[in-house]
């Protein structure tokens, strides 16, 4: 479709009355009142709502769907998951990644993800995970924008040939490059894998996404590195930390010390409630911490925080369908963002704000702005997080790329197997 009138539908900023949204040239035109429909094909939303599409800004898709592989993660911990990873990643095949990838994206595009950032492992010498979603990377072009980070799952210098192989993915053609330094072997070599992935990011302009702290250790404090490191090469706005479980443990003056650094650096911030409310606080006696940052301070702090889903059915975490709004209805609750004033911020997690960590324009229901848009059937934003209800309908560059039929789901223009792997 290149012109397309959607009419009565409740677009949150602009009033309590519906109004109508004309889309022409993969953007949208006009917002008003009884627009004419002339040459367009019209959607009547019939007081549902439209919101910008999802940005799903952290996930794995190398690992997606894999759980159970070769055995369950009996204790649901995040060390097993790792070893699990560890014995699935020899026998991986550019083809099953593929293809697991490439059905968990159509899981997205149901629930109306437009835009994924997945994390790579590359500590594998033969990189077949990357080299298969860089082909699923072009492939879905258009349809879903997917960014690939470089990660080092297994540490940059833990890992012989770490650092040879950031490299090697550099010249893949990744877009972002990623570290996990609370999982070096010493301080010192999380400090220095924080600096090194930074200074390749400057050197060959690449964005920069760590999953930091991400333990329940008061003592793990990276993120002040990266912030530090941020204010120093003059990368604000390029650089996300993932994760920061630790900081939930931080005591209260420095925590206060490193939101200022933060802010102060640009930071982009990534919680993911669905993994990390089960995988942390595993060493507690009672009261057990349920791992998450400080997310409502840094809300309140002005920091720029989005709500990953994280893992779909993999070592880490079984469960799972790649909904990033079921993520969201998580976070309001373990996160306490209950209060009227706070919930607006959940959906924004899910959109223009981890649409500015993934460098788009203007991402927005407003006219001007690409036309990646969710049709709901629901009024509200409230009422999409209390119900949780399918998508209406999915659009991508002003056409639609899934919608609704009856009980099932249409992507792409095939209906949507929602059954995991045999």
């Amino acid at each position: 479709m290149d012109n397309l009138l959607i009419r009565n539908a409740r677009v949150p900023g602009h009033g309590p009355e519906p109004c109508d949204v004309a889309l022409a040239g993969g953007r949208i035109v006009v917002i008003g009142e009884s627009l004419s429909a002339t040459g367009q094909t019209v959607i009547d939303a019939g007081g549902g709502m439209l919101t910008p599409s999802f940005v799903e800004l952290h996930c794995h898709l190398d690992a997606t769907l894999t759980a159970g592989s070769p055995r369950p993660n009996r204790t649901g911990t995040l060390w097993e998951g790792i070893a699990l990873w560890s014995e699935i990643k020899p026998s991986l095949d550019e083809g099953s990644v593929y293809r697991r990838a490439r059905k968990t994206l159509l899981w997205m595009l149901s629930h109306g993800v437009t835009h994924v950032r997945s994390h790579v492992d590359i500590c594998d010498p033969s990189l077949i995970a990357l080299r298969a979603l860089l082909r699923l990377r072009e492939e879905l072009r258009g349809t879903i924008e997917l960014q690939l980070v470089a990660f080092p799952q297994e540490g940059l210098f833990a890992y012989a040939d770490g650092e040879a192989l950031m490299q090697e993915a550099i010249h893949l053609g990744v877009d972002c490059l990623g570290g996990i330094p609370h999982y070096e072997m010493t301080r010192e070599d999380g400090v220095r894998s924080v600096e090194r992935v930074m200074d390749l990011a400057r050197e060959y302009d690449r964005l920069v996404d760590i999953h930091c702290d991400e333990i329940d250790d008061e003592q793990s404090r990276f993120v002040e590195v990266m912030a530090a490191q941020t204010v120093r090469l003059g990368m604000g706005g390029r650089v996300t930390a993932s994760h920061l479980t630790a900081s939930h443990g931080y005591n209260g003056a420095y925590a206060n010390k490193l939101l200022g650094l933060m802010k102060r650096a640009g930071l982009h911030v990534v919680t993911n409630p669905l993994d990390n409310s089960v995988l942390q606080g595993r060493f507690d006696g009672y009261p057990t911490r349920r791992g998450h940052a400080r997310i409502k301070e840094m809300l309140q702090a002005g920091l720029n925080v989005a709500c990953g889903h994280d893992s779909v059915m993999d070592p880490w975490y079984p469960m799972g369908d790649g909904d990033p709004l079921k993520a969201a209805f998580v976070l309001m609750h373990y996160a306490q963002i209950i209060g009227a004033d706070e919930r607006p911020w959940l959906f924004r997690m899910l959109t223009d704000m981890p649409a500015a960590a993934f460098g788009l324009e203007r991402h927005a229901v407003a006219e001007g702005a690409p036309a990646d848009l969710i049709l709901w059937d629901v009024p509200s934003e409230d009422e999409a997080l209390r119900r949780l209800p399918p998508r209406r309908a999915v659009i991508r560059n002003g056409a639609v790329v899934a919608e609704r039929d009856g009980a099932a789901m249409r992507v792409l223009g095939e209906t949507l197997d929602v059954s995991p792997p045999a």
